[in-house]
């Protein structure tokens, strides 16, 4: 296993992260595999970084997969599959064990499809590369859309209602039922880019008012409040 693992890493979409972070993650990557003694086989963005709407200070949602050697697995008593590396200001980092990604996988768990269709990949193994083909083979869109339209509900129930909203808490509103209506439509798993699901399924006469509210996120902190947009509430 260690000298299969040896093969050359790949990234892409990463072209515009900060120097400085990459270099942290490479740090990071190195010591949770020294310390849980496990390989990994991809890291990812999974959050507003890769939907395409960072604020100025957001945070780096990081996850990854890893494996162990093969012993670890014929081990009878149940081990722990997910690795809770790092929640700072900064960073975000956390994986899960090839198994649990598999299982979840086969279930057409949502975040799995996210983090294969990350457009900003830190780390990816040769060998990980074919499951982006098991993830399409996977996919259920029934499940996809019940998952998105829940996380609309919630986030609009929960914070779009009140007088003062953050423009980021709209837009966690608004990418699921976008991405539900991609499902519906296209009966594939959606696109993690805002811009891309926007064009496809926004209704035009909104666009001016989502891209302003895009604009506004941003430019300001993560926290920023704004008045209630009505129309906006109305719509979601």
């Amino acid at each position: 296993m260690a000298e299969e693992m040896k093969a050359s890493y790949l990234s892409r979409g990463t072209e515009s992260t900060d120097p400085r972070i990459l270099e942290d993650l490479g740090q990071e990557f190195a010591a949770l595999a020294q310390e849980h003694e496990v390989h990994l086989l991809y890291a990812c963005e999974s959050g507003s970084r890769a939907w395409g709407f960072a604020s100025p200070d957001s945070d780096y949602d990081v996850r990854f997969v890893y494996v162990h050697e093969p012993e670890w697995y014929l081990r009878l008593e149940k081990k722990r599959d997910t690795i809770e590396w790092k929640l700072d200001e900064t960073l975000d980092i956390s994986g899960w064990d090839i198994a649990k990604f598999l299982r979840l996988m086969r279930a057409s768990n949502p975040s799995v499809m996210e983090w294969l269709a990350s457009p900003i990949v830190y780390r990816e193994h040769p060998a990980f590369r074919r499951m982006q083909e098991l993830g399409r083979a996977s996919f259920q869109p029934r499940a996809g859309i019940y998952h998105y339209l829940h996380m609309a509900k919630r986030d609009y129930e929960k914070f779009c209602q009140a007088e003062l909203v953050w423009p980021k808490k709209y837009f966690y509103a608004i990418r699921p039922i976008l991405a539900a209506r991609w499902i519906l439509e296209k009966h594939a798993a959606p696109p993690m880019r805002f811009e891309e699901l926007a064009e496809a399924e926004l209704e035009p006469a909104l666009m001016p008012l989502v891209e302003s509210l895009l604009e506004e996120k941003m430019q300001e902190g993560e926290h920023t409040s704004r008045p209630r947009i009505d129309e906006l509430s109305s719509w979601i």
